[in-house]
């Protein structure tokens, strides 16, 4: 099975840094603005607005280096959550977790970066010894 999100667009707003109680790790959420391919019957682009999830060092590079309006290529999964709320309602939420984040515009002041394209990858990713080799199977017709 897949689960594997592609997507191209801009920050509606700065990212939210926070850390997670007990353990430390850091967390990063923004929304991310993706426009769609076709225009509404006013000849006008509509947009997408999707939640974005980092985690570890990958959100502390996009708390420290994106703000509102940066163009961000990020690649992930998409992850649904449900919930409680105060009331006893039950509440869920899609999103999309990154496991990479490519800077795709220079940016200016403080979230701005500079000179060249930036790709940042996550560390949860999967590591070298995560691969074996396949033994050969006579019955296979390749």
């Amino acid at each position: 099975m897949m689960n594997k999100v592609c997507l191209v667009g801009r920050l509606t707003r700065d990212p939210e840094l926070r850390v997670t109680p007990g353990t430390g790790t850091q967390i990063a959420t923004f929304t991310l603005a993706v426009d769609r391919n076709y225009k509404n019957r006013q000849g006008e682009r509509e947009a997408d607005f999707i939640r974005i999830v980092t985690w570890r060092k990958l959100a502390e590079l996009c708390a420290n280096y994106l703000g509102k309006g940066r163009l961000v290529g990020i690649t992930g999964r998409i992850q649904v959550r449900s919930w409680e709320d105060d009331t006893g309602q039950r509440r869920s939420v899609t999103e999309v977790v990154a496991d990479e984040v490519v800077f795709l515009d220079r940016g200016s002041g403080a979230g701005g970066g500079g000179g060249e394209f930036k790709e940042y990858k996550g560390d949860e990713g999967s590591s070298d010894d995560d691969f074996y080799q396949i033994e050969e199977d006579p019955d296979l017709p390749f």
